[in-house]
């Protein structure tokens, strides 16, 4: 779990950059952060720091105003246990109709961050290829690329968003997008972030959907 940070950890964290999470401050304050989680420091020269999703969270608490008094709705709430960020697959309840600037940040945050996996993992250092933490979270991995990307999340009432679901194949992910046309969209999303993905029929309802897999070479 993360610490919270100290005063002055907490003006780094402010001054990220919104855009990549990337930090600037004294040896001290960055060694701090990461110690408490709430950033990393890149491998390769010149070893800058990044806001991890904690600290992404920390810092679009401090930009917005206080909540309500009152339980915390289930959505405002991480989903996958530690606190980790978790992209919106579509069905979830209670989920807000469109998607406010702290959520925008957060996904933004979150696909850099997943982009700069991909880059330490990679020998070559390329983006172009999902890792192996997309390869063993093939839904939530699917649905970040998503989002990401702008494409909205279907609401828990089935409207036309997209639904990014697991399939009995276990390298691949069912997308389903009522809109034909958005669907083709998705396809195209998918496929400009790494991943194979190709129109199918259900057998006996007659509707498309996309059956999507992370490209290995």
């Amino acid at each position: 779990m993360a610490l919270s940070p100290t005063a002055a950890q907490r003006r780094v964290i402010d001054a990220a950059d919104p855009s990549t999470g990337r930090l600037r401050g004294t040896e001290a304050q960055l060694a701090g952060l990461v110690k408490r989680g709430l950033a990393f420091r890149h491998p390769r020269p010149p070893h800058d720091h990044f806001l991890t999703p904690a600290g992404h969270r920390i810092r679009d608490a401090d930009a917005e105003p206080d909540p309500p008094p009152g339980p915390v709705p289930a959505a405002a709430r991480p989903d996958t246990g530690g606190g980790v960020f978790a992209a919106r697959v579509g069905g979830e309840e209670d989920v807000p109709a469109g998607a406010g600037p702290a959520r925008l940040r957060e996904v933004r945050g979150a696909w850099q961050g997943l982009l700069e996996l991909r880059r330490m993992t990679r020998p070559d250092g390329s983006t172009e290829l999902p890792c192996a933490w997309e390869r063993t979270h093939l839904v939530r991995a699917a649905a970040l690329a998503l989002e990401a990307a702008g494409h909205r999340p279907a609401g828990p009432a089935g409207d036309d968003g997209y639904r990014v679901r697991a399939t009995p194949q276990p390298d691949a992910v069912a997308v389903h997008q009522p809109d034909a046309a958005a669907l083709r969209e998705c396809a195209a999303t998918l496929e400009r972030a790494g991943w194979q993905a190709g129109e199918h029929t259900e057998p006996r309802t007659r509707t498309r959907y996309l059956l999507a897999s992370p490209r290995k070479v």
